[in-house]
């Protein structure tokens, strides 16, 4: 039987109740890459609730752990700046960019093999930068190399008042943590605090009135209320094997100006789009029509907001994704023009 862990003592550090967990999986963070995560995966440092204990859940290479545990290490050291072959990392994509007031090193359930140490930095970076793009930038310092104590929720006090999009959590030399609470407030980018409302989803009016191909899942789905738990509530089409490109073309609530444009690769991994480009139609029958993304670099795993400008209204826009791909949602959000009619 599973048993849920019980929280510690200090697994609700004392003044912390009013902070936003930026990290956290319900608004969007995500583990973007470690260099090992053998033992158990390293999504699970984001994952919104307490860390569960399965006794006997045991997988191909090992004793099962609801968190990030890597191999261990063999004849490396256990100094260095928290980059080299010294120390095992995992970066984190915040879900909201913010400062962090306090960090959340939890090694619950990790007894015999929790790290001894670790440390944590972060940076701040425009866009949806590549795995490559994180690790040759430049990173500050937000948690020096501490000591942990395993089983236990290790916190840190961060003083330093500037707005980050990522951390990196370095543990010294290998072993498991449970949990990443990156505990702080939010400061969103005032250029993406744009639209009044989704002209596309489903509850405003929208609907999807094209589809290239939804072989896997219905691309119905992609103006539906609400956070998807899998790719299966999201659109997934088939691997393309020749030329060409899917899309979805969807009739918004009424004519409108999009502001802002949302195309979300939640939980897809190794099967998100490359790219994509939007379109504003002036009506079905439009085949031009005005480009208010031009193909635009994706990541996996991740909710892209982007700000756009339409020149006049538009009634309907195509969603093109390349070469296929699947994705969580898409919302395009803007102001209703006054002008009666469709």
């Amino acid at each position: 039987m599973n048993q849920v862990a019980e929280p510690h003592p200090d697994r609700e550090p004392v003044g912390l109740s009013t902070l936003t967990d930026l990290a956290s999986r319900s608004l969007g963070g995500s583990v973007v890459a470690a260099n090992d995560d053998l033992f158990a995966d390293r999504r699970n440092l984001v994952t919104p609730g307490p860390p569960v204990w399965h006794p006997d859940a045991y997988g191909p290479s090992g004793k099962t752990y609801d968190g990030w545990e890597t191999r261990r290490r063999r004849g490396e050291g256990a100094g260095g700046d928290g980059t080299g072959p010294e120390c095992d990392w995992a970066i984190v994509r915040l879900g909201a960019a913010g400062v962090v007031r306090h960090v959340v090193v939890d090694t619950a359930f990790f007894r015999g093999n929790y790290p001894p140490y670790a440390s944590v930095s972060a940076v701040a970076l425009e866009g949806y930068p590549s795995v490559a793009e994180l690790v040759a930038a430049d990173w500050s310092p937000l948690v020096p190399k501490s000591p942990l104590r395993g089983d236990s929720a290790n916190g840190f006090d961060v003083d330093d008042a500037r707005r980050w999009t990522h951390v990196r959590l370095s543990i010294y030399p290998d072993g498991g943590v449970a949990r990443l609470r990156v505990l702080g407030d939010v400061v969103p980018d005032p250029r993406l605090l744009t639209g009044t409302i989704d002209l596309a989803a489903l509850e405003n009016g929208g609907r999807v009135t094209g589809c290239s191909d939804m072989f896997y899942a219905s691309a119905a789905n992609l103006v539906r209320p609400g956070t998807p738990r899998t790719t299966g509530e999201g659109w997934e089409n088939a691997r393309r094997r020749g030329g060409g490109n899917d899309w979805v073309l969807v009739r918004l609530a009424g004519p409108g100006r999009p502001r802002r444009v949302v195309v979300d690769t939640t939980h897809f991994v190794g099967n998100a789009p490359a790219g994509a480009r939007v379109l504003g139609l002036a009506s079905a029958d439009d085949t031009t029509g005005v480009e208010l993304l031009p193909r635009t670099r994706l990541q996996p795993d991740t909710r892209h907001v982007f700000p756009v400008t339409a020149p006049a209204p538009v009634t309907h826009v195509r969603l093109d994704v390349y070469p296929d791909g699947g994705l969580s949602r898409f919302q395009v959000w803007g102001e209703l023009d006054p002008t009666p009619g469709r």
